[in-house]
């Protein structure tokens, strides 16, 4: 297996600098290949804009330009970079803190200039019985992705009844919005509460649990999110078709199988 895993903190000592060594180091021991991206070491610029596309058209269009960008070889060499690690990699993990309810900004900046037109969407047929090649199809299908979490606050804060809302609903941007509509399996992601006041004892609890984790990483069966060309939505609507949803299970939960 050929691994990406994408790094979001700026304290190298900290636990999610701490997890993602230990991500390098299992999975080299059992034989995979391992690349990092560290964003903050790298000095990743989060920032989409014009010197992205290198020709860019006046007034700057994003998409149009990323995708022109991208068709004709001419992105900014750091996103071409990053664009080749996940041509090779099977299995991407995104290692961050959850900040906000969300990614760290440096995170969502790799993946607003990353992730370009034509290389992460707007691919495939667009007409009224199909609307490109997305949620399930696109061009990174057959990777897999997961996403590994640090949370500050206790976990029934984020259970179904809990204030903060549930912790699947928060991160469904990032893992159906973002991951899997160009088509990667998302598997469920690896999640640590309570980091604000974490003892070593929780440390070293968490560390075994994501190695083994990491160790049957091949046989974890992704989230089943819907299709979007398979049949359950209306087209060209794109709306979720009568009777299919879960019983009981409203807002994100019923684009996912029961």
């Amino acid at each position: 297996m050929r691994t990406l895993i994408v790094h979001a903190h700026p304290e190298p000592r900290s636990l999610n600098g701490t997890l993602k060594d230990i991500a390098v180091t299992t999975l080299r021991e059992a034989g995979h290949e391992v690349q990092v991206s560290d964003l903050y070491a790298m000095r990743w610029r989060a920032t989409v804009d014009a010197d992205d596309f290198g020709e860019p058209s006046d007034p700057l269009r994003v998409a149009a330009d990323s995708g022109r960008a991208y068709d004709t070889g001419t992105l900014s060499a750091d996103i071409a970079a990053e664009q080749e690690k996940l041509r090779w990699a099977d299995t991407v993990i995104f290692q961050f803190p959850l900040w906000w309810y969300s990614m760290p900004a440096i995170l969502k900046g790799w993946f607003d200039r990353v992730f370009t037109y034509h290389f992460a969407y707007g691919v495939g047929e667009h007409s009224d019985t199909r609307y490109g090649d997305r949620y399930g199809e696109g061009t990174l299908a057959g990777k897999r992705a997961m996403l590994s979490v640090t949370i500050g606050g206790r976990e029934p804060h984020y259970s179904d009844r809990g204030i903060n809302g549930p912790i699947d609903d928060l991160l469904f941007p990032i893992q159906h919005g973002i991951l899997y509509y160009p088509g990667m399996d998302v598997l469920p992601p690896f999640t640590i509460y309570g980091t604000d006041r974490i003892s070593p004892e929780d440390v070293t609890d968490a560390a075994k649990a994501w190695e083994q984790r990491l160790l049957t990483i091949e046989q974890t069966d992704p989230i089943a999110f819907r299709t979007q060309n398979g049949g359950d939505y209306e087209m060209p609507a794109l709306r979720l078709r009568e009777g299919l949803e879960p019983k009981g299970r409203t807002g994100f939960g019923i684009h996912i199988h029961a």
